[in-house]
């Protein structure tokens, strides 16, 4: 099981910031903790929202995310029982790890404890380079 934390539109947003153009600098990394009675969870985290100035049904955007990580180089997995496309990713060129999530028209890429800007920074520009709209990106953290 893995914990997350909600999204900013139930109310757990502590800061954002937008931008068209983001240096994915991470303000801060969630902490893994490991209960007693098993699984991992998270406390506190940083997700980039990125969005697409042309609306995109979730089936558009899981295809583009899919074939982003498919042109590498990625090696990735994804979660089937979730009511949201889930993926985790590993960047084997910056050996970043993160999670990318599709959820109401946006891709968002969830800060791990040991995730670095290059591979966030790397997703997006390979995900822009595949799409026809420009994307706005907005930085959320939480605790």
């Amino acid at each position: 099981m893995v914990a997350m934390a909600g999204d900013a539109a139930d109310g757990a947003a502590d800061e954002a910031a937008e931008t068209p153009d983001p240096s994915f600098a991470i303000p801060a990394h969630p902490q893994r903790r490991y209960p007693y009675d098993g699984g991992v969870e998270y406390e506190g985290e940083t997700v980039f929202t990125l969005t697409p100035d042309a609306d995109r049904s979730e089936a558009a955007l899981r295809e583009l995310v899919e074939a982003t990580l498919a042109a590498g180089p990625y090696r990735h997995g994804d979660f089937f029982d979730l009511p949201m496309p889930l993926y985790l990713v590993r960047d084997d060129d910056t050996a970043d790890v993160f999670r990318v999530s599709i959820r109401d028209g946006r891709v968002r890429l969830h800060v791990l404890p040991a995730t670095e800007s290059a591979g966030l920074r790397a997703f997006y520009e390979r995900l822009v380079e595949r799409s026809d709209t420009a994307w706005t990106v907005a930085c959320r953290t939480s605790e």
